[in-house]
């Protein structure tokens, strides 16, 4: 079983990401039941603005990370929390993913099907729960089953603050709803994979 983490920290690499490293606890718990992960920045590409997936123009980057979303049978979108929003970066990851709208497989099942998506959020102010909503809407919108509980975050209130990379408190919760959400998302995408859901009637 694969997963595709996209990070989508506004802090292109080499900089150290709050965001991936809390998305990093999740990642082990999934290692450990044998899923073999792959984190992706995606600031780090050439991601158009657009809602196709084909590319926009040279040197779009966007129909890579297209094929991968097609190989993986577990997603988690990480964020971090600007403005009690989602990043931007993940604003246009769920519009160019709005064409898996429309792309359906050899059985007429969106692309989206018999995949599970999860959300891990950081950010020193309040809004965690409504960039968990808004994503995770999006992406059962797209076809993805979002199973209970398959999120985590990290915040310490409102207002400015200390960096999940530079606080411990709040840690012990968010790695341990961390374990967890990696633990339903395996075992829902286990299921799955035993009795697939099927097309859509019409």
């Amino acid at each position: 079983m694969k997963a595709l983490v996209l990070n989508c920290t506004l802090k292109r690499s080499p900089d150290p990401s709050n965001t991936e490293a809390l998305a990093g606890v999740v990642v082990e718990q999934l290692e450990k039941d044998g899923v073999d992960v792959e984190v992706v920045r995606a600031v780090d590409l050439t991601i158009e603005p657009g809602v196709v997936s084909e590319p926009v123009q040279e040197g779009d980057a966007w129909p890579l990370v297209h094929a991968k979303l097609l190989d993986a049978q577990i997603l988690v979108v990480a964020s971090p929390t600007w403005l009690g929003r989602p990043s931007s970066v993940a604003q246009r990851v769920l519009e160019r993913m709005d064409a898996m709208l429309s792309e359906t497989d050899d059985e007429g099942r969106p692309v989206a099907y018999n995949r599970v998506a999860g959300v891990v959020v950081t950010g020193n102010e309040d809004g965690a729960h409504h960039v968990i909503s808004e994503i995770s809407g999006a992406l059962a919108d797209i076809g993805y089953t979002v199973p209970g509980q398959a999120w985590t975050y990290w915040h310490l209130g409102p207002g400015p603050g200390p960096d999940y990379l530079d606080d411990e408190r709040g840690r012990a919760w968010s790695h341990r709803t961390g374990r967890a959400m990696a633990a339903n998302l395996y075992g829902v995408a286990s299921a799955l994979a035993a009795r697939p859901l099927a097309a859509p009637p019409e």
